[in-house]
């Protein structure tokens, strides 16, 4: 097959009125078009997503409007329509594959700039009456679950291996897993916390829910064994250096996917209290107790970002909910192999304000 020919399966696609969702990637970057509605009528939003900062566009739904897009070549494209879903590859020897298959089981309605941001995972899922959660924590939850869709490519192994550190009771571990499968992925997930009775407690709950390729293991974040390969691991607010623990096991696991939702970062800001600077204007920043904790908030998560640059990953910082319903909002975003160069970064860093990152400790450790 031609590039012409997929080219002008997906344009049909594209321009459908029951277009659902399209995304493409070229391994670096990531092209996800959703319809919307605007004041004018039924619009095309369009994300492109390259690590750093993602652009937003809305364009009217023409040919003119998705030609340029298909002009990229994305490598990969898996667009779903009311009526089916279109996936069209191209091997690195240039070979065209296309594919049809079944619509998504689930169809959204379309979206607009004037309504209530639809939710990934419904807030009012029966999900919610069996492992409980306020309204706060679902609003978290949803908002790391499209954090999630934003860094998963269209294409992911044919078994994708999931780990939750940290997991307490297992809201988002039990929210992934539905949603996760709901796209119609093989997905075996796994839920790590401290607690044994957590531990049971959320067997029992997965049983009830009769998810058949979920389970959980009690132990300490850099000890638990949770057998096989990883390809995703999650945190969402594990506690100050519990975080660098996270990451740590999942450079070790060589993960393709990091996601993690720092909480408190106590073990910074205690030794910017221990070795204060000696350079004034640095002084002004660790005197006050208050703008030491927000300093040591950012200098964290900037060291955590180099040093999992240093091991191949591309990182990206961002707010992934609104910090109404949570002042702990910013998450880390790692996808492995697309190294960027952050050596002169790092030490610029530990020199410049005299601390020791956790999480380059437990890295040195880790063989």
């Amino acid at each position: 097959m031609t590039w012409e020919e997929a080219a002008a399966e997906l344009r049909d696609a594209l321009l459908s009125e029951d277009l659902i969702r399209a995304v493409a990637n070229t391994g670096s970057q990531r092209l996800t078009v959703r319809p919307i509605t605007v004041k004018s009528g039924p619009a095309l939003q369009i994300v492109i997503e390259d690590g750093v900062r993602p652009t937003t566009k809305t364009v009217p739904v023409t040919t003119d409007s998705v030609e340029p897009i298909l002009d990229e070549r994305y490598r990969n494209w898996h667009v779903e329509t009311a009526r089916q879903t279109v996936k069209v590859q191209i091997s690195k020897k240039g070979r065209v594959l296309l594919s049809h298959g079944a619509p998504p089981a689930v169809v959204p309605e379309r979206a607009g700039h004037d309504r209530e941001k639809r939710h990934l995972l419904d807030p009012g899922d029966p999900l919610f009456d069996v492992i409980g959660g306020d309204a706060r924590k679902r609003r978290q939850v949803d908002a790391f679950l499209r954090a999630l869709d934003a860094t998963l490519p269209a294409e992911v192994p044919d078994k994708l291996r999931v780990v939750d550190l940290g997991c307490g009771n297992a809201y988002l571990t039990f929210a992934a897993y539905r949603y996760l499968t709901g796209r119609g992925l093989d997905v075996h997930l796994t839920g790590v916390d401290v607690r044994e009775d957590q531990r049971e407690r959320n067997t029992r709950l997965a049983r009830e829910l009769g998810f058949a390729d979920i389970d959980f293991v009690a132990g300490t974040i850099l000890d638990a064994q949770v057998g096989g390969p990883v390809d995703v691991v999650l945190a969402l607010h594990a506690c100050d250096t519990a975080t660098d623990e996270a990451l740590a096991r999942a450079v070790e696991w060589d993960a393709r996917w990091i996601l993690a939702a720092p909480c408190c970062h106590k073990d910074i800001s205690r030794q910017l209290r221990e070795h204060q600077p000696t350079r004034p204007e640095a002084t002004a920043l660790t005197r006050s107790g208050i703008l030491r904790e927000r300093f040591a908030d950012v200098l964290t998560d900037a060291l955590r970002s180099s040093i999992l640059r240093e091991h191949g990953y591309a990182v990206d910082v961002v707010e992934f909910v609104d910090s109404a319903h949570t002042p702990r909002n910013l998450l880390l975003k790692a996808v492995r192999g697309n190294p960027e160069s952050a050596g002169s970064d790092y030490q610029a860093l530990v020199s410049e304000w005299g601390v020791r990152p956790h999480l380059a400790e437990l890295l040195h450790q880790i063989p």
